[in-house]
């Protein structure tokens, strides 16, 4: 008897994007691009209920814009990362200035894009993001004891993802801890921003250093006694970022 050929299985689906943006051309746009990556996408336009949308489920990363009518952006990521705190948040906003961006992701955003901004690195962020989550989730088939990094009363736990100054815990953002532990990591080597928005972000935009500035501020401001003169994380004028050896 003949057999019918099997069919190929289909690729597995690289995610599913919540989109919370209240601009029907860039919500219309986003969605085109995710979907033509394959990715599936939910669009509101409403903090509220883009909201009730995420608490029901089901999504791998949202794009949450700053400035939504219903409930803001800003109260809308802090309640997201309250109610889930490993999915990766992506925060766009159409304000320039260092604070706001600050406050996104002091709220808990992993990442942000200040518009306008161009498709092709939207696409590229969303996918290191994920990608991240997705190391981050991978378990080795024996895992070993993650080290932990001692510096001066500086305390980095990898295993648990905790940092200690001084005997007291501090809190960072996941991709705070990430810039942090990849600089103690590798004492005394000097990263460019470019180097470490590929290494610690997984893309290498030129263009967009100022995330990492952005980052190293708020790092710094956390561990750092007097975060004019740092002892642990240090500039090297010209170049980039070391970690003091």
């Amino acid at each position: 008897m003949a057999t019918t050929p099997r069919a190929a299985p289909s690729p597995p689906s690289p995610g599913h994007v919540l989109v919370i943006e209240d601009n029907a051309d860039i919500a219309s746009l986003i969605r085109m691009h995710l979907g033509d990556n394959g990715f599936a996408v939910q669009v509101e336009n409403r903090g509220d209920t883009g909201l009730a949308a995420f608490k029901r489920g089901g999504f791998d990363l949202v794009v949450l814009d700053l400035m939504l009518p219903g409930v803001d952006g800003l109260t809308l990521c802090r309640e997201m990362r309250a109610e889930n705190g490993t999915i990766p948040i992506l925060m766009l906003t159409a304000k320039s200035t260092e604070l706001d961006r600050v406050l996104g992701l002091e709220m808990g955003a992993d990442d942000y894009l200040t518009k306008p901004f161009s498709l092709p690195e939207f696409i590229a962020r969303v996918k290191a993001l994920l990608r991240r989550v997705a190391a981050l989730s991978a378990k080795p088939a024996m895992p070993m004891p993650a080290p932990v990094i001692e510096k001066h009363g500086l305390i980095i736990n990898a295993e648990k993802r905790q940092v200690l100054v001084a005997g007291r815990e501090i809190n960072l953002t996941a991709r705070e801890f990430d810039l942090l532990h990849h600089l103690a990591s590798h004492p005394g080597r000097v990263f460019s921003r470019i180097q470490l928005l590929d290494q610690v972000w997984g893309y290498s935009y030129e263009g967009y250093e100022h995330t990492v500035n952005t980052h190293i501020n708020r790092l710094r401001a956390k561990i750092e006694l007097d975060p004019a003169n740092p002892a642990y994380v240090q500039t090297v004028w010209g170049v980039g970022y070391k970690f003091a050896e």
